[in-house]
């Protein structure tokens, strides 16, 4: 078992201060284990229910009964599939003194995210569990965690095959029984093909009419199903950055699956020499080492961008943080050198830094306010 301490240590403090502490993740994230963990840390009374197992729904018959007389921390997993129970939680997170608090597991369905916005509003707080990343792993197994991606049983496995055949059964039971039970109803098939086709354009930027096109549908549908994926925590959507410049700007979201594993398993992409010697080899790189990068400097959405312009300018990620701005370029190269598209991102967003990010081992100054950052220091970063 990999120590998720960070995670650990986040969550404990927000059950300090809320009496509702929700985990929100893709199925088979580590939520459950990180759970376990977070109990055993704070030595605390705890109670568990699974609202998987028909014995543990029949224990919450009557919910109220169940959960008044609970002490410490009671965990209630895959909450999803209960929303009337939250409710019940409002009244006994309202309960003075707090004798309980009550730690949520599951996904991020719109659906769940409404429930308890408007049932627990100000008594709740979200935390996002993503994939394993490479604080938690270490930068020896950069490598690894870039084929076989960042879920704890595929990342663990004892072979590439043995990961590759957990990550194909994952992407078959998520469309076929995750989805659905997420409230996202369209055929497992036609969500099948549809993620297949945005990781062949994992990396690029989104254009719903091609896309519609190519999938024989309205452009309106495929944007609804890149949104469903996208709340299911699979699929990120880049936004674009754009302000007033003399230069015409990208204003369309680029496309990623949140996990390289699940991209390369998509792609039919076994192992590392099979991934180098692919078309999506960079945006496959580059769609790691940006998830590394949010992780790192725990960036939220909001400040999370990437910027284009038509006439050829760009920048992979920028993070907007306050008054300061910060960009990264993601080169699969162990020699980066700076470029008229970096020196165009630097003074026409003015950036507070340049970060790029690049394979090699060495980390060195480009220019002011540029350095080149070796994959193997990515995790020292701060901003």
């Amino acid at each position: 078992m990999i120590d998720r301490k960070e995670h650990a240590e986040r969550i404990s403090h927000l059950l300090k201060r809320f009496p509702v502490v929700a985990i929100l993740g893709a199925r088979q994230v580590g939520k459950t284990t990180l759970a376990a963990q977070i109990v055993r840390q704070r030595s605390a009374i705890s109670t568990r229910f699974d609202l998987e197992n028909p014995a543990d729904l029949a224990r919450l018959a009557d919910p109220l009964l169940a959960l008044e007389g609970l002490k410490g921390i009671v965990v209630l997993d895959e909450v999803q599939r209960r929303p009337e129970l939250f409710p019940v939680l409002r009244v006994l997170a309202d309960r003075r003194p707090v004798r309980t608090r009550f730690l949520l597991l599951g996904s991020a369905s719109p659906h769940l995210l409404r429930q308890t916005s408007e049932t627990l509003a100000g008594r709740i707080a979200y935390h996002e569990l993503p994939g394993l990343s490479l604080r938690e792993v270490g930068g020896e197994r950069a490598d690894r965690l870039w084929v076989r991606g960042g879920f704890p049983l595929s990342f663990l496995a004892r072979s590439d095959a043995a990961s590759l055949e957990w990550r194909r059964e994952f992407t078959r039971t998520f469309v076929e029984r995750d989805l659905p039970m997420l409230g996202i109803n369209v055929a497992a098939d036609t969500m099948r093909r549809f993620w297949s086709m945005v990781a062949h354009h994992h990396g690029q930027i989104w254009n719903a009419s091609e896309m519609g096109r190519s999938f024989g549908v309205a452009d309106t549908t495929v944007r609804s199903h890149l949104d469903k994926l996208t709340d299911a925590l699979v699929v990120r959507q880049l936004k674009p950055w754009h302000e007033n410049l003399s230069k015409r700007q990208v204003k369309a979201p680029k496309v990623y699956l949140r996990d390289t594993g699940l991209l390369h398993a998509l792609l039919n992409l076994p192992t590392q020499r099979d991934i180098e010697g692919h078309p999506k080899l960079g945006a496959s790189w580059e769609g790691f080492v940006l998830d590394q990068i949010v992780q790192t400097v725990d960036a939220q959405p909001d400040e999370t961008h990437y910027w284009r312009t038509h006439q050829g300018a760009e920048l992979d990620l920028l993070i907007v943080r306050g008054r300061h701005r910060h960009g990264f370029e993601i080169k699969r190269t162990s020699a980066p050198s700076i470029t008229a598209s970096m020196r165009s991102a630097l003074a026409d967003l003015r950036l507070t830094s340049l970060h790029v990010v690049h394979a090699g081992k060495v980390s060195f100054p480009l220019a002011k306010h540029v350095r080149a950052l070796s994959i193997d220091d990515l995790t020292k970063i701060s901003i």
